[in-house]
């Protein structure tokens, strides 16, 4: 399946590095820890970092009943999100087509609260479960008190496209004879050994989903 091309989703900076198949869009949404969801009010624009997840074709967030993001979504104000992915500093031979290699998405959509103390639980479950899988199982579930003391909004999917750069730099043809290195420093976000909190009970060792954590994609 394709998202449609259309005004809002189309990529207009270097088209040739748009995509626009839910595969790759989904995927790297999937990959990711972290978006940033654009919203409007009176005017004025904001841009919010936080954790998500994704349920079939919603994006899952969640935070505090109080948060201005979320009221904007319960509203049924439109936003924006966006995810990016860094693999690596392209190093061209001359500055100004120096670059990175990423992967990234921007989408459009409306959200809808969930009610239901089961659509809650289970939207959680998931936002926990893309942070480490396993997690959910080991850790205290939320309280009724807890529970409603958090919003989560679905936000549905209804506009999205993906750009992406990859390979080595591309210079000028007459820049290739200068004697300057080029090429690609790759980057990758690792996971280092658990630090266990100073007042974890004696005896427990970190779970094998956080000695071996590995990020999909």
């Amino acid at each position: 399946m394709e998202f449609e091309q259309q005004a809002l989703n189309r990529v207009r900076r270097i088209p040739e590095r748009g995509q626009y198949d839910q595969a790759t869009i989904y995927a790297i949404i999937d990959a990711a820890l972290l978006c940033h969801v654009a919203f409007a009010v009176d005017g004025q624009p904001f841009v919010i970092p936080t954790i998500h997840a994704r349920m079939g074709d919603e994006l899952i967030l969640h935070g505090a009943k109080a948060s201005r993001l979320l009221k904007h979504i319960e509203a049924g104000h439109p936003v924006s999100v966006a995810i990016t992915l860094l693999d690596g500093l392209v190093m061209a031979r001359s500055v100004f087509h120096s670059s990175m290699n990423y992967r990234s998405v921007v989408l459009f959509g409306h959200g809808r609260t969930l009610q239901t103390n089961d659509e809650k639980m289970a939207a959680l479950a998931c936002l926990t479960e893309h942070l480490a899988r396993g997690r959910w199982q080991d850790a205290r579930l939320p309280t009724a008190q807890e529970l409603n003391a958090t919003t989560v909004v679905a936000l549905s999917i209804a506009s999205a496209s993906a750009k992406a750069r990859s390979g080595p730099p591309n210079d000028e043809p007459e820049d290739y004879a200068l004697p300057i290195w080029a090429g690609v420093l790759p980057l990758q976000q690792a996971a280092l050994p658990p630090v266990p909190d100073p007042q974890l009970t004696p005896g427990l060792d970190a779970p094998d989903y956080l000695v071996h954590y590995r990020r999909q994609g």
